[in-house]
């Protein structure tokens, strides 16, 4: 195998934002993360100072998100939401920027809105990775095209404190000419554009549509250091059944396709 299982591991942060989520389902998918050794859970915000309570001494972080999934509250609003999340034990803060400003111009306020999130985070001890919602920005806005508003997005998120810039939520649907709703989430071409529009001390996130241990390690390729992913068990699952057809002198190929197929 290319890479060890800890290494695919720890990109993963599990996915538990479902919004029917019980607390029995958050307490098995705590235990589920630190069986498979997990980077981290990434969880809404109530649920922060249980998820620390389980995951406690097991080496996977606690994420909450924040103003999630539409990133419309006020920026005061996310910081003190960052600081309860911080005080119930999360060491990771994913927050969604405000659209419909950057959509309108006003960088100004999204940097503010961004950066009052990092500084409490970090005057915590914890990381913030800031989730654009690729899905909604295909058209560009603001005067710039699709490619250079994602770009500035990156730069202005640096400035502005960023450890991570990601490319989704997971819950960014699009009406389709259908009239269903449906997105793409993470996809190589907005990974690759991403890595390139920040310097090496800012990492990248990719969430939605990655699904499968090709799909991981493809992230991971395209210079993605954290993976959001329901998939987990079957990541990882995947990676072991590879590894002991290796050892057995059987491995069998597993062409990668592409990533951004939906899903979470």
């Amino acid at each position: 195998m290319k890479y060890t299982y800890e290494q695919l591991a720890k990109m993963i942060d599990h996915s538990l934002l479902h919004p029917t989520m019980t607390d029995q389902e958050l307490e098995a998918g705590c235990k589920l993360a630190a069986k498979y050794g997990v980077a981290s859970v990434c969880i809404k915000p109530y649920a922060t100072k249980r998820a620390a309570e389980l995951l406690k001494g097991t080496g996977v972080l606690v994420g909450a998100v924040i103003g999630f999934p539409h990133g419309n509250s006020c920026t005061e609003s996310k910081r003190y939401e960052t600081e309860l999340a911080c005080q119930d034990g999360a060491r990771e803060i994913d927050m969604v920027i405000n659209l419909g400003k950057a959509l309108s111009g006003d960088w100004d306020y999204v940097e503010r809105d961004v950066k009052a999130v990092c500084d409490e985070a970090h005057s915590r001890g914890a990381k913030v990775k800031v989730i654009f919602e690729n899905d909604y920005l295909t058209q560009g806005g603001a005067g710039l095209s699709n490619d250079d508003f994602k770009k500035k997005l990156c730069q202005l998120c640096e400035r502005a404190g960023a450890d991570w810039v990601k490319t989704s939520t997971g819950y960014g649907f699009v009406k389709q000419p259908d009239g269903s709703y449906n997105y793409k989430g993470a996809t190589e071409h907005d990974l690759a554009l991403m890595r390139a529009s920040v310097s090496a001390k800012v990492q990248v996130k990719a969430a939605g549509g990655v699904r499968d241990l090709d799909g991981l390690i493809k992230v991971r390729e395209l210079g993605g250091s954290r993976c959001g992913a329901t998939a987990t068990v079957a990541m990882l699952d995947e990676y072991r059944r590879r590894e002991t057809a290796e050892r057995s002198g059987n491995p069998s190929p597993s062409p990668s396709g592409p990533i951004g197929s939906g899903g979470y």
